[in-house]
């Protein structure tokens, strides 16, 4: 069992603001606020960390089930839109831009269904995951 860990810290209220430290430093002391969360500021929030985490995961996750199905991508590009509304996250929208040689479409349709219902990150949310692909 392998335990990651990441630090937040927040001061004030509302209009507080705070900051991230991951456990490899990728991210430092990494800004985040209210005004990134609800309205347009410019340091990250929660969500988008969750949307880095679901496309890094879901991509991974995908390139395991096309090796073992016998295929070897060339290129997986994924975005995760993640939706907030009312303070609760109710989905997170995939968009797959891949490239696999020799693939049949039937193939890895099964293999991007196979990625999304089981990647740990699409585990984790308890959420709607939605996935449209184009497959060169």
């Amino acid at each position: 069992m392998k335990k990651r860990y990441a630090t937040a810290v927040w001061t004030g209220g509302k209009s507080g603001k705070g900051h991230l430290t991951t456990e490899t430093t990728v991210l430092n002391q990494t800004p985040y606020t209210f005004s990134s969360r609800f309205e347009d500021g410019t340091e990250t929030n929660p969500e988008e960390l969750v949307a880095a985490a679901h496309s890094g995961c879901f991509s991974m996750k995908l390139s395991i089930v096309l090796e073992d199905a016998g295929f070897k991508p060339t290129s997986l590009e994924t975005k995760s839109e993640v939706t907030i509304d009312s303070g609760v996250v109710t989905g997170s929208h995939l968009t797959l831009k891949a490239q696999v040689d020799g693939i049949s479409d039937e193939l890895f349709a099964k293999c991007v269904k196979d990625a999304e219902e089981n990647c740990p990150i699409s585990k984790l949310l308890d959420t709607k995951i939605t996935v449209d692909y184009t497959l060169n």
